[in-house]
């Protein structure tokens, strides 16, 4: 055995283990969330009784109003308030466990098929193929985990920025709203509804960055409603026409099919409006018995696909590899100045659910 074989086994072993770590890693941490999110559906279901209880004591207290004392009014409101913020935060705490159960449980699938691969792969031989093999499994596996990371580290940023920040200033408008109420009760609901709408914008951040990790809507409906349904949000969110063309029906495919399918094109509908300066993209998913074929187009400035740059097609790269383990192809058509056209086939793989 040659030295460049005997450090590919190396390698090979080396990814091996860290694959092993990786996966005995998330069986443990998906014990834990599964834990987590028992005891916060316990929380949830009582806070969700003591807020109806709030609510009733704040509407027996109406009709009573003039003769309730002051004092027992801003008691019964606050117990009101804070059984609804807490309400609030415990159910989007519940959401996003909920959340992260499904990313581990996706994560562990991916880990699983790996694992199967590199058990696969026989030790290097004469000739070199099989280690070869091995170099070009280990290249996917550390562009796939790079990719992972660098998305977790995106969203984590704007969690940062976005939902964390607005629910600690949450609890400033609160404690200025309370100190209103006794002084100045209009300038107390002025505060209170501007509140109101602070909360209401930081969960629609929430629940656009629950999509981004996992649409639910992927798991109930399938891919077809899925897309559709992303493209319509998507165009709320940029100037750009985006037009979907489905053809072959919507029939559920196998879910890491669908997964990956609606990943990708999340992908390059994303790179169409950070990178392409595109005003119009076309997304086509034709659904045959045989093969699914994706292609997205749009008419952004294009690229010199020789010299684009390993961080810049990295997300590309993540796509053409994912493509590849499932048998596919992908093809990358882009001129600077004149657009780009990416489209790629899978086989068909029928979901057994149905």
């Amino acid at each position: 055995m040659s030295a460049e074989h005997a450090s590919t086994d190396n390698t090979l072993n080396e990814i091996k283990q860290d694959v092993r770590a990786e996966l005995e890693q998330n069986r443990k941490e998906l014990k834990e969330i599964e834990l987590m999110i028992e005891q916060s559906q316990v929380e949830v279901e009582k806070l969700v009784r003591r807020n109806g209880t709030a609510s009733a004591r704040l509407q027996q207290i109406q009709s009573q109003f003039d003769s309730v004392p002051r004092s027992d009014i801003r008691s019964i409101y606050d117990a009101a308030l804070d059984a609804q913020q807490r309400l609030f935060v415990m159910r989007g705490q519940l959401e996003k466990l909920q959340s992260d159960r499904k990313h581990l449980e996706r994560y562990r699938l991916l880990l699983e098929k790996l694992w199967g691969v590199l058990e696969s792969i026989p030790v290097a031989s004469v000739g070199g193929k099989p280690a070869r093999s091995a170099s070009a499994t280990a290249e996917k596996l550390e562009t796939m985990i790079q990719a992972q990371e660098a998305e977790r580290q995106r969203l984590s940023q704007q969690m940062h920025d976005g939902p964390a920040q607005a629910l600690s200033n949450f609890i400033l408008q609160t404690e200025i709203a309370m100190r209103l109420f006794d002084m100045d009760q209009e300038k107390a609901r002025e505060e209170l509804a501007n509140l109101k709408a602070a909360a209401t914008n930081t969960f629609q951040q929430v629940r656009n960055f629950i999509t981004e990790l996992r649409p639910m809507m992927l798991d109930d409906l399938g891919l077809v409603p899925t897309l559709k349904r992303y493209v319509e949000n998507f165009k709320e969110q940029v100037d750009m026409d985006v037009r979907l063309n489905v053809v072959g029906g919507e029939q559920r495919l196998s879910p890491y099919l669908e997964v990956m399918i609606f990943r990708a094109v999340q992908e390059l509908l994303g790179n169409a409006a950070n990178h392409s300066q595109a005003s119009m993209v076309k997304i086509v998913l034709d659904i045959s018995e045989q093969k699914i074929r994706v292609s997205v187009e749009d008419n952004g400035r294009g690229f010199d696909t020789a010299s684009i740059s390993e961080r810049e097609g990295m997300g590309l790269k993540l796509i053409k590899d994912r493509v590849e383990m499932l048998g596919g192809q992908m093809d990358v058509d882009s001129v600077p100045g004149q657009g780009t056209r990416i489209a790629f086939d899978v086989p068909a793989s029928w979901s057994n659910n149905l």
